[in-house]
């Protein structure tokens, strides 16, 4: 196996991941109901199980470039996108968590990207404001 090692914005992207969701659950533990504070940790399991089911499809795609490897990941996707469409509907369905938690969950990737390049982006204008 050839393992890629990872880009240092990759690795911080990662760990900024789990603190945005203990930023939104721990507060929700103490003054949200059940069914919010559920809805906030399973949506931020997913959205993150989901990038890093993004992250090995497309290792994969990368390690072997020559091969047709576009319509397995294709499909690798689908399967991964039917599989979160199950699990969202029956949590919704069953009446297990709060929608709007599971919102405010299943969108802890997209501000933790959001978070991580403004504060890249902050740090490389203040080194070339430095110099």
């Amino acid at each position: 196996m050839n393992l890629i090692a990872k880009d240092p914005l990759q690795k911080r992207l990662e760990i900024a991941n789990w603190i945005i969701l203990a930023i939104l659950f721990i507060p929700s533990l103490f003054f949200a109901p059940t069914k919010f504070y559920l809805g906030v940790l399973l949506g931020g399991f997913i959205s993150i199980l989901n990038f890093y089911g993004m992250e090995l499809g497309l290792n994969s795609l990368f390690r072997n470039p020559s091969g047709n490897v576009k319509r397995p990941t294709m499909i690798k996707y689908y399967i991964r996108l039917a599989l979160t469409a199950v699990v969202l509907y029956l949590l919704i369905a069953a009446d297990t968590v709060h929608v709007i938690g599971l919102i405010i969950g299943l969108s802890v990737v997209v501000i933790s990207i959001i978070c991580t390049v403004i504060t890249a982006l902050a740090k490389k204008n203040f080194i070339e404001e430095v110099r």
